[in-house]
């Protein structure tokens, strides 16, 4: 196999007559048939080809055969937003009566589908907490047919052991899911330790930019192919446009996620020794309470970083208030550094027990940490706090 460098970068559609060096865009709706026969065995599926945009583009596949690729995968379908692969895939997956074990400590929308709108399709949810992983069989039912989580999770940093899970769901014969969003597949392959499918918000640091929404699922071919019937008939589709863009981000991914790591590094070690933040959490800090799961599974810690302030809500807004240089904004994943307050925003919707429950304290900040100068991003945060 390819370094995963090169297949970043050298994983394309095949060249036009044109010759071009750097994939076109393919800004079309639909393709034509060259005959009666073309058409019949093409929509028969005899022979590969594109029919729609909806079913497939060659921008998209693209995009698709990369991160396949990346995570060691056989197959995968993109999707328009990372939400609309989450929602896809357990839709084509799951059916009335069936039920889900997940980590509670999951991203606020996918929350909202496990506890509002799932149950109305009667599949119920079950949760265990991160620091109780070691007894998820106990919440697993004779039903149960998905075994979810994501890490490190959002916002609170927890770092849960693939391998541990991977073991949980061949012998319970459950489909393992993992939310990859955060790591990428540049840090971690969820498939090495069982994952049966990896899903990715590519919003995130996939794009790496702010600039683009796209969301991803690859796996197993035969669940794939599940969830490709769905989409193609529910149209979540990403758009040709997005998955230009996104294809070529993944060139440059090994080298940008190198060094938001390395910045998120210094930026968590510095936040360590402020007087006025309580706690630190970052994978690759020894103070992490995951940090050998994270060094066994991971090639580094990331780009975000998630603390305490003192002084709770109030605390994390007055923080917020003297931001400067960094953003604000719900995003994570870019260039440009960003810091969150999730209680008071993207968790906002929870009760404070919920809030509480999957570790999200009134002043918890989570921090994305930026492609900037380190120093100038230290001493934002430094005035913020100070």
């Amino acid at each position: 196999m390819e370094n995963f460098e090169t297949s970043a970068i050298r994983t394309q559609t095949e060249r036009t007559q044109f010759d071009e060096h750097s994939t076109p865009l393919y800004l079309t709706s639909s393709f034509i048939f060259q005959d009666a026969e073309d058409m019949r065995a093409s929509f028969a599926e005899e022979k590969p080809k594109n029919l729609y945009s909806r079913f497939s583009n060659p921008n998209v596949t693209e995009f698709t055969d990369k991160i396949a690729k990346m995570e060691g995968a056989e197959a995968g379908y993109a999707f328009a937003t990372g939400m609309a692969a989450i929602y896809s895939t357990f839709a084509a997956l799951l059916n009335a009566g069936d039920h889900i074990v997940s980590c509670q400590s999951v991203f606020g929308s996918t929350h909202t589908l496990f506890t509002k709108y799932f149950p109305k399709w009667n599949i119920e949810t079950s949760y265990f907490k991160a620091e109780d992983a070691a007894n998820v069989e106990q919440y697993i039912k004779p039903n149960t047919k998905i075994l979810y989580l994501e890490t490190p999770t959002n916002p609170a940093i927890e770092i849960l052991d693939l391998e541990f899970f991977g073991q949980i769901a061949k012998k319970h014969n459950l489909i393992f899911i993992v939310d990859n969003c955060f790591a990428t597949p540049y840090l971690q392959q969820p498939i090495k330790y069982g994952a049966d499918i990896v899903v990715h918000s590519a919003t995130k640091l996939i794009d790496g930019q702010g600039r683009v929404l796209g969301g991803i699922a690859v796996g197993k071919e035969d669940l794939i192919r599940e969830i490709y019937l769905f989409a193609r008939n529910t149209g979540p589709a990403l758009s040709p446009f997005n998955a230009w863009v996104l294809s070529k981000s993944l060139e440059t991914l090994a080298i940008r996620v190198e060094k938001h790591c390395e910045n998120a590094l210094k930026v968590a070690e510095f936040l360590e020794s402020h007087p006025n933040v309580e706690l630190v959490k970052y994978p690759f800090l020894k103070s992490h309470p995951s940090y050998e799961v994270a060094k066994k599974q991971m090639k580094l810690g990331g780009n975000i970083v998630a603390f305490e302030i003192k002084g709770g809500i109030e605390g994390g807004r007055n923080f917020l208030d003297k931001i400067q240089m960094c953003s604000l904004s719900a995003n994570l994943g870019d260039t440009r550094t960003i810091v969150t307050h999730p209680a008071s925003t993207t968790h906002s919707k929870l009760s404070d027990e919920e809030r509480n429950e999957v570790g999200i304290t009134a002043g918890l900040v989570r921090c994305s940490v930026g492609l900037e100068n380190v120093e100038d991003i230290i001493a934002d945060l430094k005035q913020a706090l100070d």
